[in-house]
């Protein structure tokens, strides 16, 4: 049985339980998308409200379809943020959200810690779709059912993570889901790109690229942010491509069958060369097939525990 609450904020708060549970679910309802049936009856009469103070046109579309796939009434807020202003923006969107007796809130805020400041002004269940550089754990759920996929589990799966770690969210999350589910993360990067003492996380920490891609089954990137090329963070964007961008070079070192994987959008020849994107170890599609059936999952699993709907 599942300990999970009303919220989904994060992958730090889950324990490995949690997170296998909700994989599970995300494979069945794979099998709902079948050609015969991509429709079911879980969540209908339900009202699930899109709310993006971020653009994310992909994920926005992911948790849209599955909430329709699953027969829910889907009301996309995201246009009316501009009317509120103010301190209490948050708060005064929740007020007008609960009095409409909303099920689910869809949220993307550029504020760390936004969905729990939501969940504590709502009865519906807020599912944290990207928080500041904190989380964003339905993007790391379906990178880990994508991984379980590829290579059967995780117990000593050796997984590196290159590239942004200090702005990116989704491998934050991955580090969490990653080592709580048994593999070995190594992470690399710019020193100024990583997180101050990152070990005490439970994970390897090196300079060169290649030392943490060495050996590795999984090579995970991430969008390097444009905004960060300043002299706080780098010296260059070509001298970040020359040691941290995957390419053919850098693949030489990992293992012979592994898979590289990127959340998107990808900034083409910057986190990855063009080669590579294009290679079969690439499987930037598989994350995305994974998208609808894992927001659904998130869904059902939160449907079965409360929020409005105790």
């Amino acid at each position: 049985m599942s300990s999970i609450g009303k919220d989904f904020f994060g992958l730090k708060d889950m324990s490995a339980q949690d997170i296998l549970y909700i994989l599970g679910t995300a494979e069945t309802m794979k099998l709902v998308l079948g050609p015969q049936n991509k429709k079911s009856p879980h969540l209908q009469g339900k009202s699930v409200i899109i709310l993006f103070y971020e653009p994310s046109p992909r994920a926005k579309l992911s948790y849209e379809l599955a909430a329709q796939h699953m027969s829910a009434d889907v009301i996309d807020m995201t246009g009316s943020i501009h009317a509120f202003s103010g301190e209490e923006t948050l708060q005064d969107m929740g007020q007008l959200i609960g009095q409409m007796g909303a099920d689910f809130i869809i949220l993307r805020h550029p504020m760390a810690g936004a969905p729990r400041l939501l969940a504590n002004t709502v009865a519906a269940s807020v599912i944290n779709a990207g928080d500041g550089f904190n989380e964003n754990p339905g993007q790391s759920l379906l990178d880990l059912l994508t991984i379980r996929e590829q290579k059967g589990g995780f117990d000593g799966l050796k997984v590196a993570i290159v590239g942004d770690i200090l702005h990116s969210r989704v491998s934050k999350s991955n580090i969490w889901g990653l080592t709580k589910l048994g593999a070995e993360v190594s992470v690399a990067g710019p020193p100024t790109l990583l997180l101050p003492d990152m070990e005490k996380l439970g994970v390897n920490v090196y300079y060169d690229a290649r030392e943490a891609v060495n050996n590795a089954d999984v090579i995970l990137t991430n969008r390097m942010r444009m905004e960060t090329q300043n002299k706080t963070y780098i010296p260059s964007l070509d001298e970040y491509k020359r040691f941290f961008r995957i390419d053919e070079g850098l693949l030489r070192y990992a293992k012979k069958d592994a898979i590289v994987m990127h959340p998107g959008s990808i900034q083409s020849g910057v986190e990855l060369s063009e080669g590579v994107m294009r290679s079969s170890k690439c499987i930037i599609n598989d994350q995305i097939a994974n998208s609808v059936a894992v927001r659904m999952a998130m869904y059902y699993v939160l449907s079965q525990v409360g929020g409005a709907f105790s």
